[in-house]
């Protein structure tokens, strides 16, 4: 595997999290092979790979949904492996939004507030505020089947921002959007991370996706890190002949494609 540092111009960042020989075996499968790295403060980091390489595992065992058979995880400077996933001050982004059909966009993220002590008496102006942020304050009263899933998954975010949360945790967020809002909600997550100060752990198998939002990239295969390097690094310097495949190849194929239709975008 090889590592590599933040972008120039990010500056030192102090770790945030450390992952040291996490191992996940079912059965006789082994899904994640001693996987081991860090995250830095503020960082937007993806994880990168096909279906089936284990990513999705190491996020769930990030969260707290699932336990390793080997390994730690270090947040902070503290052991939080055995830690309930409430304990973890992590947010979590869905795929499929799940929010409660019933409730209005705003109910929606106000809910996640009642819970806490500390946050219920101002839940109501914080929801507010954070529909604000994610664009959707015109929104608040419409239920989930009238929104896009644009909307929805900006719903979501805001449900997850409720909670402060240090790190936030994405799981493919925008498999199911359409490309406009795809390319929308990303320049939105950058902006709210800028906002927040929030470490992103990002999930997703597209490359083009990865690329376009992330201070690193932890490429993975077959419950191993192939590379873990800047977005630079991993283009000039790919660490094997999976990366250069699944990565570099891939990549190019994009472009190429749309090549042919560049001149009249110009």
């Amino acid at each position: 595997m090889a590592s590599g540092n933040i972008k120039a111009g990010c500056g030192q960042m102090k770790e945030k999290l450390r992952v040291e020989n996490l191992k996940k075996v079912y059965g006789t499968k082994e899904v994640l092979r001693g996987v081991e790295f860090d995250v830095r403060d503020g960082e937007f980091l993806s994880i990168l790979g096909p279906s089936g390489c284990g990513k999705t595992t190491i996020l769930k065992i990030l969260s707290g949904l699932l336990k390793p058979t080997e390994g730690r995880v270090i947040k902070d400077g503290e052991d939080i492996t055995e830690l309930a996933s409430s304990k973890r001050g992590m947010g979590i982004v869905f795929q499929n939004y799940a929010l409660f059909q019933n409730m209005t966009a705003l109910k929606n993220v106000e809910y996640a507030m009642q819970f806490r002590p500390g946050l219920k008496p101002g839940a109501r102006k914080r929801a507010r505020g954070l529909l604000e942020m994610v664009g959707l304050s015109e929104y608040e009263n419409a239920k989930p089947h009238r929104l896009s899933g644009g909307q929805q998954q900006r719903v979501a975010i805001a449900r997850t921002l409720a909670l402060n949360p240090d790190i936030i945790l994405f799981d493919e967020p925008m498999s199911a959007l359409d490309v406009a809002n795809r390319l929308a909600l990303r320049g939105e997550l950058k902006a709210i991370q800028k906002k927040t100060g929030a470490t992103i752990i990002y999930i997703t198998h597209d490359q083009e996706e990865a690329f376009a939002m992330s201070d690193r990239i932890m490429v993975m295969g077959n419950g191993e890190i192939e590379q873990l390097d800047t977005p630079e690094n991993i283009l000039k310097s790919p660490a094997s002949d999976y990366v250069k495949s699944f990565v570099l190849d891939n990549l190019r194929l994009k472009m190429e494609s749309l090549s042919k239709y560049m001149e009249y975008c110009l």
